[in-house]
């Protein structure tokens, strides 16, 4: 029960005034002081089913939320449903609804309010049309589902623009923002998170003010602007930090930083042939400050019980363990993400795990120097954990994802093992078809290094086909059987599992010309 001071009816109603303007510092107050401390926030079962509602936002915008959620949650099982008016029914399913979400159920989610919507025959009022599509479409989006979370966060916006609510309508902004980056709007998404901020500025809501830099530090990696896009997370990082410093989105902004810190740090890895030094030292350290920020965001979803953030941890983890050369705890940690998406039906953690999955096996097959079966082993494996990659990425809108199974799949085939060059030719051709002009991130230079594979293969069937012709040049026979050494005796190394002796005797050749062959070719 709230404090005696406080009565129910009125806590009620002015949490509701807040939450329709959107009046952070009003809302917090008025639960501080009707429940000022943690113990007291349990809803006893004869409060009304509306100060139940009010409290399951308050709790989704950031107040005492892990503690709030497992109370109220509580006092919800405890209502006895069928002695309730439909519109409290409807209300309580709302919140039910709500506790899906926020246990990371969006499928229940969505289906709770699938019936409330068929079932509420004129009894909800705009404020509740509106809550209702914001959830739904938040959780349409969870799922990957964009064309139907912009039909709701839509509808959620008319609902608001329809009770006057500027506040309610710069919030869907924020969502539509994001579905509309989704789809190639840039600059309209842009404009959608400046005209959000204005309208909140003043309402002490740092959640939402968070969101818009976040979702802007997201736009921006996309074009590559790597150190832009970690200043607008820290700058998130901030503003969630002000009232609410274990929230979840603290946890997502920090794995955004060390998303972006990780990008950093392949940007500084030297290339082949390149000296290493500061350079190497830097790349290293922003990996290890990657690490450091994602060991933050673990910490912080443990806290409430979020399996798929923790998801989202360990595929981000085991990418700088891959590019760090640590390809056993790359394989660890992407098999550990992927049973945390497996249990939460979650397609895109699923997807994202499984295309790094994919990309360690090819580590493994192509540095593997051991027995060729083994070799064979992980390299039809790099194929399998792609192909499921992409069957999943395909039960979602998430064309990102998509392009980067795609890429998965075709580096698969590009692979020394594999050379299934026209398999990682179309691949390649539908990756690129998934990203847009303003694509210059992580994603588009590995399609890039994919399509230079491809231009390797090409040259390579020209001159074969060439010399099949009868076409030299000015070469004499000598230089075209070295050149000839060169393009098979690597092949037949990585076939062989890299054993030089097992080469020479196949192929009557000394191991020193070999070994001679496979450093002009810079294998060994």
């Amino acid at each position: 029960m709230p404090h005696a001071s406080f009565p129910e009816e009125q806590l009620s109603a002015g949490l509701e005034t807040a939450l329709f303007n959107r009046d952070i510092r009003t809302g917090f107050r008025l639960l501080d002081a009707a429940y000022p401390t943690t113990s007291e926030t349990t809803p006893a079962p004869t409060q009304s089913v509306s100060l139940l509602l009010s409290i399951a936002q308050w709790a989704d915008l950031g107040y005492r939320n892990a503690a709030l959620l497992d109370s109220f949650g509580t006092a919800v099982i405890r209502i006895d449903k069928s002695q309730l008016r439909l519109l409290d029914f409807l209300k309580l399913r709302i919140t039910e609804a709500y506790q899906a979400l926020a246990g990371e159920h969006p499928e229940q989610t969505i289906e709770i309010l699938d019936l409330v919507l068929r079932m509420e025959g004129g009894l909800l009022d705009l404020y509740l049309h509106f809550l209702v599509n914001l959830w739904k479409g938040r959780a349409h989006r969870k799922q990957g589902e964009y064309e139907l979370a912009s039909t709701h966060i839509l509808a959620a916006r008319a609902a608001a623009e329809q009770a006057g609510a500027p506040k309610l309508v710069a919030v869907t902004k924020i969502h539509e923002s994001w579905l509309a980056f989704q789809s190639g709007k840039r600059q309209y998404a842009f404009q959608l998170l400046d005209e959000a901020e204005e309208a909140l500025q003043s309402t002490g809501h740092m959640l939402s003010l968070g969101n818009i830099e976040s979702a802007r530090g997201r736009f921006v990696r996309r074009s590559g602007e790597y150190e832009r896009a970690l200043g607008h997370f820290e700058a998130a990082i901030r503003l969630y930090e002000t009232n609410t410093p274990d929230h979840p989105n603290v946890a997502r902004a920090l794995v955004n930083a060390a998303y972006v810190k990780r990008l950093i740090a392949l940007e500084l890895q030297p290339r082949k042939g390149q000296a290493s030094g500061a350079v190497h030292a830097r790349s290293l350290a922003a990996a290890r400050e990657a690490l450091e920020l994602l060991h933050k965001a673990e910490g912080i979803y443990a806290l409430h019980h979020h399996q798929s953030g923790t998801g989202t941890v360990l595929v981000n983890a085991a990418h700088i363990h891959l590019e760090s050369g640590d390809i056993d705890r790359a394989a660890t940690e992407a098999q550990r993400a992927y049973d945390f998406g497996e249990r939460r039906g979650d397609p895109i953690l699923m997807a994202r795990s499984m295309a790094v999955l994919s990309a360690v096996d090819l580590a493994q097959s192509e540095e593997q120097v051991g027995e060729q079966p083994e070799i064979a082993r992980h390299a039809n494996l790099a194929v399998e954990h792609a192909e499921t990659a992409i069957s999943l990425a395909r039960h979602t809108q998430n064309k990102r994802l998509l392009c980067e199974a795609y890429i998965a799949r075709g580096m698969a085939a590009a692979s020394e093992f594999a050379q299934d060059w026209e398999v990682a030719k179309d691949y390649a051709t539908k990756a690129s078809a998934l990203l847009s002009g303003d694509d210059r991130d992580h994603l588009f230079k590995q399609l890039a290094a994919l399509k230079a594979k491809l231009i390797g293969a090409t040259r390579v069937d020209e001159l074969l086909r060439s010399w099949s012709d009868g076409q030299t040049g000015d070469k004499t026979f000598q230089q075209v059987q070295e050149e000839f050494a060169e393009l098979v005796i690597p092949k037949v190394w990585m076939r062989n599992g890299k054993n030089i002796s097992s080469v020479a005797k196949l192929l009557s050749i000394s191991p020193k010309k070999i070994r001679r062959i496979l450093r002009s070719a810079n294998k060994a």
